[in-house]
């Protein structure tokens, strides 16, 4: 979407005469989903996010696509049989960004293998023939074989099973493109600040602010969905104020490393570390990610920060299970994510009592609120969301066709050992605007494989409005070493200037903007180069 496109969309949002049927308000993989839905099924949608596609949450992930072992382990069935149905539809419908990972449970208990075999086996009975894959018990010398860097004192054997592995904001940015192509509108840097209201004090629309300009407009909709993940409490103020708060936030940490920690090509699930929790280490992008924490948290933001808890306790537990243990210049990167929990009735601070599944709810006024989930069950998300919205709106039932909607870009044949594989069915179209200027054909930084033509793919079709959008969303170069992003961020504003219609100043205060908030993903302070 160019800034002329961009200008055109919100110019009709002027219209007095228009009435959305469904304004879905949040960027992050619920609201994607639940806009991609309700498009497909004809209703005119419009969606709505404060900052970028999948800036929060939905870009933070540890880039799975599973139904989760820890909740079979907590008994918790449904939830996962749902999540392993999901999995196998977003390999089917997103195949360039979704694989089929093979993952190894170490076992260092003479009694582990039978066990986790067992568990395991169950949990792949439960995707029936959407499954990935049968779990199977594996040697001491196989084990070694897979995981060469693995600690091999008192090393018993392993468990390998598979699950799905994934970009997370290449797909909510090629969610954005589906929804757009189905006939929704959808637009970033849009910040809901009012609920439009009726003499009944029934919801009639929402009040939005244009960040880049600072103009706001006021849209009518037949029904209003919240699927803003950490912030639903904020829309649900706007709503009733002072009402109890819904989401229980919970803080997920993730560091980089070099593959050198884990060069093979499975992936690393240590089933219980030292406090009870799951940590994995999954290849992705040439890079190895290792996480998450469960931080039980007060307060939601757009960037939260790793404590050095969190950071030390991954490390800790990492240096267990390698034979080369990581330091803090090891680290070329650390993220950290906030999980929108459905907060317990009880009151309950602990996250692992608190629910994955997610939460309907409507108010008095009409406001559906979405809350909780995963990315893998994002598409279920939306369908729930959109039976509920024509329920409260009154709108024509029309069944859902996101289980056979291809998702943009979804191409089976990828050559995954090439980085431009993420663009899917897009690859060719990049290519061919790469030749268009030789210059386009360069990489941005020599230890990163982005070329220069990705930057400017990103601003016309991919709705990149900055330079954090590009470096961290559009290719995934701050979560992946960010140091070389903070390199090439004066490079990134020079590229997006032209093609925004900027000026010198933007640039310089794109640069400083990125850098100061890129240095926060790094355990120690970091010069750029010149």
């Amino acid at each position: 979407m160019t800034t002329i496109e961009r200008n055109k969309i919100v110019t009709a949002l002027v219209d007095p005469d228009k009435v959305w049927d469904i304004i879905v308000i949040g960027g992050g993989a619920t609201g994607l989903g639940t806009a991609v839905d309700a498009a497909s099924r004809g209703y005119q949608t419009l969606l709505l996010e404060q900052a970028d596609f999948a800036k929060g949450t939905s870009s933070r992930s540890t880039k799975l696509v599973h139904g989760g072992v820890r909740y079979l382990a907590q008994g918790d069935i449904a939830l996962v049989r749902e999540a392993l149905y999901e999995r196998g539809l977003l390999l089917k419908n997103a195949a360039h960004l979704v694989k089929n990972e093979s993952f190894i449970i170490p076992n260092y208990e003479w009694w582990g293998g039978a066990f986790y075999t067992i568990g395991l086996t169950m949990y792949d009975l439960l995707a029936g023939k959407l499954g990935f894959g049968r779990a199977k018990h594996i040697s001491k010398k196989q084990v070694i074989s897979k995981l060469a860097t693995i600690q091999q004192k008192s090393l018993y054997g392993g468990v390998v099973y598979h699950d799905g592995q994934f970009d997370d904001a290449r797909l909510a940015i090629n969610l954005a493109q589906t929804a757009l192509e189905q006939g929704a509108t959808v637009l970033n840097y849009f910040k809901v600040s009012k609920l439009l209201k009726s003499v009944k004090d029934k919801i009639t629309g929402v009040t939005a602010t244009d960040i880049e300009t600072g103009v706001s407009y006021a849209i009518k909709g037949k029904t209003v969905i919240n699927a803003t993940g950490v912030f639903v409490d904020d829309i649900l103020n706007m709503d009733k104020p002072e009402r109890k708060p819904m989401v229980k936030p919970s803080q997920g940490v993730h560091i980089v490393l070099d593959r050198s920690f884990m060069p093979g090509e499975d992936a690393l699930m240590i089933p219980k570390t030292d406090d009870g929790r799951v940590l994995f280490a999954v290849p992705w992008h040439d890079k190895l990610v290792v996480g998450t924490t469960d931080t039980p948290i007060d307060e939601h933001s757009l960037e939260p920060k790793a404590l050095p808890e969190e950071i030390d306790f991954i490390m800790r537990t990492a240096a267990k299970y390698l034979t080369k243990a990581p330091t803090r210049k090891d680290v070329l990167s650390v993220f950290a994510g906030l999980r929108p929990l459905a907060a317990p009735e009880s009151g309950s601070s602990k996250t692992k009592e608190i629910s994955r599944s997610h939460k309907l709810i409507v108010s008095d006024s009409g406001l559906v609120t979405i809350t909780g989930g995963k990315w893998t069950t994002y598409r279920r998300m939306g369908e729930d969301t959109v039976d509920k919205a024509i329920a409260v709106g009154g709108l024509s039932p029309r069944a859902t066709k996101t289980k056979t909607l291809q998702i943009h870009g979804s191409k089976t044949d990828v050559d995954r050992n090439n980085h431009l594989y993420v663009y899917g069915s897009d690859e060719a179209a990049l290519l061919a605007l790469a030749n268009e200027n030789p210059e386009w054909k360069q990489k941005l930084h020599p230890r990163m494989p982005y070329i220069k033509a990705e930057v400017i793919w990103g601003v016309r079709y991919e709705m990149a409005r900055n330079v954090e959008d590009i470096l961290a969303r559009r290719v995934r170069a701050l979560f992946l070493d960010a140091r070389a992003a903070i390199d090439m961020a004066p490079l990134i504003a020079d590229l997006m200037a032209p093609e925004l219609n900027k000026d010198d100043t933007w640039k310089k205060e794109q640069v400083n903007s990125f850098i100061k908030m890129a240095q926060t993903y790094l355990l120690e302070p970091y010069q750029p180069t010149t």
